[in-house]
């Protein structure tokens, strides 16, 4: 380990930087930090320590230690510097990790400081006077569970406000009375079925104009945004093909119209993407997905970015009674902690599952971002820490895929995707069946294509399961 001390002339700022090349991050000790702490006050001290802390916590074992040590020059020499260049120092505080977070995060309201949130089961509250309220008054428009989710996301996703929904599409639904008649929403073509209902034929009925576009073509995004255009609704990777959009992009040039960009973050996950950071103005969360993990609740969630944006969807979820319930969102905060956690295994099943899939001499294609022949795979990697643990492929039959989901035994058959049980199904015929044939056929959705959603389960099983899955179909 060595420490160097650099000044930087125009920040007035002294860093410390500690290099560690003894760390290899092929090995399996993924945490492993070195710290010093220097204990000084100027070159004057009598006895200037420094604390080095060695902590290794890898997979197995792990291990903690600490010296204090006098170490005069090193501490002389800093000193030094310090009054000589006449420098403030910042102390910059590293930031948590996302696991750190999600089991830290606290509820600090609370006056027996449990470490889980209390949940606040009650519709009203009493006020202090009759003439003077409380924060609390009416579940429907704030309750203290909900506030520690809602604080929690806004974290994780970096935004200014966090709003939990009854679902996914009750957020979803709060956006788009964002557009007014008249008004564009400009949306990919290769999106959740849920959404493609919504957006086909709830919202045109509001006098709200729909453009569906490729969105993993920039091109094509940027021909259909107007000045007309209110909201550019995307997904990245998309669902079910894995189609990716450049964010950042396509966020610049909705900006320069004044639209705003939504981003259905579903199936990547707090853990894995923050669009927020690429440019979008909103980005939603199934947290019946990945958030909450285990198929026991249905919620929905909007962080948000801008004061004024934040006091519209308050505002719509009060308005609209959409906002999720205390006992729900107890559900979700007690499933969130171990989400890096999961989010983690499910990729790492997901990957591998592709890769075996990739090689079968029954599979005709399989699509999934981690494969190297992906073509969008370069682009997501720079937008996003990981490929996620959903995937789909194509067998060219139908009888096929039909075989292959109905003879899988730790693949559930059914619609979503992100819970800690392995799912199988056909798109076409679950969770994208509301769209007209005609429309799936035009937009490569065949009848064909198998959506997995990777749990936690033991890689080996699953792998087995499917290989005797397919290699026992018709032919």
């Amino acid at each position: 380990m060595a420490a160097t001390f650099a000044a930087a002339p125009s920040s007035s700022v002294l860093r410390l930087l500690v290099s560690n090349p003894a760390r290899d991050p092929s090995s399996g000790l993924k945490n492993a930090f070195f710290g010093v702490s220097l204990g000084l006050s100027s070159k004057r001290s009598s006895a200037p320590l420094v604390k080095m802390s060695l902590r290794s916590d890898g997979n197995i074992g792990g291990e903690h230690r600490e010296k204090e040590t006098s170490v005069s020059a090193v501490a002389e020499d800093l000193a030094d510097r310090l009054d000589d260049l006449s420098l403030d120092l910042e102390l910059v505080e590293r930031e948590p990790g996302m696991a750190t977070i999600l089991t830290s995060f606290g509820n600090s309201f609370d006056p027996y400081e449990a470490l889980s949130t209390p949940l606040y089961q009650t519709s009203t509250f009493k006020q202090p006077s009759a003439t003077t309220n409380g924060p609390y008054d009416y579940t429907r428009s704030g309750n203290p569970t909900r506030d520690v989710l809602q604080s929690l996301m806004a974290k994780l996703e970096k935004a200014d406000q966090a709003f939990c929904f009854t679902s996914g599409m009750a957020a979803l639904a709060a956006v788009t009375h964002l557009v007014e008649a008249g008004q564009e929403i400009v949306a990919g073509d290769d999106i959740y079925g849920g959404s493609d209902r919504l957006l086909s034929r709830v919202v045109p009925k509001r006098g709200v104009i729909v453009k569906r576009v490729n969105t993993s073509n920039v091109n094509e995004v940027a021909s259909a945004i107007s000045p007309l255009t209110k909201l550019v609704w995307l997904e990245s990777p998309t669902n079910p093909r894995q189609q990716i959009t450049v964010i950042s992009k396509i966020a610049e040039i909705a900006h320069s119209y004044g639209a705003l960009v939504m981003v259905d973050n579903s199936i990547m996950s707090p853990v894995l993407s923050q669009p927020l950071e690429l440019g979008a103005d909103i980005v939603m969360h199934s947290a019946t997905k990945f958030i909450s993990g285990h198929s026991d609740l249905m919620a929905g969630i909007l962080a948000v970015k801008g004061e004024s944006l934040a006091k519209e969807i308050a505002f719509l979820q009060n308005a609209e009674g959409s906002g999720l319930s205390p006992f729900d969102c107890w559900l979700c905060l007690r499933g969130i902690k171990t989400m890096a956690l999961r989010v983690e295994k499910q990729q790492a099943n997901a990957q591998k599952i592709a890769e075996f899939l990739s090689t079968h001499p029954r599979v005709k294609q399989v699509n999934y971002v981690g494969l190297p022949g992906h073509p969008g795979r370069s682009l997501h990697f720079s937008q996003a820490k990981g490929a996620g643990s959903v995937l789909s492929f194509l067998t060219g039959s139908l009888a096929l895929s039909e075989h292959i989901v109905q003879s899988t035994k730790y693949f559930s058959i059914t619609v979503s995707f992100g819970s800690v049980k392995s799912l199988i199904s056909l798109p076409c015929f679950m969770s994208h069946a509301s769209i007209p044939a005609s429309v799936r056929k035009a937009r490569g959705l065949t009848d064909d294509l198998v959506r997995i959603s990777v749990g936690i389960e033991d890689i080996e099983d699953l792998i087995a399961d499917l290989d005797q899955a397919i290699r026992s179909g018709p032919a």
